[in-house]
């Protein structure tokens, strides 16, 4: 996966160094260096990037008021020299906040992570596009159809996922890469040990979903989600 990008950064020493870095990471596409925000607006309109390498402190529009302006799928790295703008940098949902100097290790680190979002992103639209995933089992590879999974059981470092037709798989997977990956809020987290089909749910008693004879417990690590989805699902 290539992830394309562009530095923006009025300071050009600052700048230079983070170009060179972006340029030795194999799986980032530099697309331009911008010395400010308003210089970088008219280009990244017309020819967008998914990730911005953003300077704080710079004159006329500062890198968090531009990350305001900046479309939804244009995530963010912040660089600057300044600790304290670290809690509004996470306010306009940035993915990592690098402190000036830089090294090469730390900006390394911080792209990986944004490399990972990005793959993240991109399985779970290939799932909820798709509508199927393939699961390893006893030796196999088993393709299941997200349309007939009922609920999925966390055993520990297995999984248990209940199909509509009564089958059972069990797979070597633990439930926070599947939570991630499933299309949300199809698929939620109900409780530690469980994640609902929530299209599936026919019933709900007392913060319970039943399925049967069995019910999958909410609990209060998620209740507020389960809730809210099912708000807004409910004709009063």
């Amino acid at each position: 996966m290539t992830i394309s990008c562009a530095i923006i950064d009025d300071e050009p020493l600052a700048a230079g160094l983070l170009k060179s870095y972006a340029e030795r990471t194999p799986f980032l596409s530099l697309r331009g260096t911008y010395g400010s925000a308003i210089e970088a607006m008219k280009e990244l309109r017309e020819n967008p990037v998914s990730l911005l390498f953003l300077d704080i402190q710079m004159p006329e529009l500062s890198g968090i008021e531009f990350a305001k302006i900046l479309p939804q799928e244009t995530k963010i790295i912040f660089t600057t020299a300044f600790q304290q703008y670290a809690i509004e940098g996470y306010k306009v949902a940035a993915l990592d906040y690098l402190l000036k100097p830089i090294s090469y290790e730390d900006f390394v680190r911080s792209a990986d992570k944004a490399l990972e979002w990005f793959s993240r992103m991109l399985k779970q639209e290939t799932y909820a596009r798709d509508r199927f995933m393939f699961v390893k089992s006893d030796y196999k590879l088993i393709r299941i159809s997200l349309d007939d999974i009922l609920y999925i059981e966390g055993l520990k470092d297995y999984v248990r996922i209940y199909m509509q037709d009564g089958t059972k798989i069990m797979s070597l997977m633990n439930m926070k890469k599947l939570e991630d990956f499933l299309p949300h809020p199809e698929f939620m987290r109900t409780h530690r040990s469980y994640i609902v089909h929530m299209t599936k749910a026919s019933t709900v008693d007392r913060l319970r979903i039943v399925f049967g004879e069995q019910y999958i417990p909410i609990s209060d690590s998620y209740k507020d989600d389960v809730l809210q989805y099912l708000d807004l699902h409910t004709l009063m």
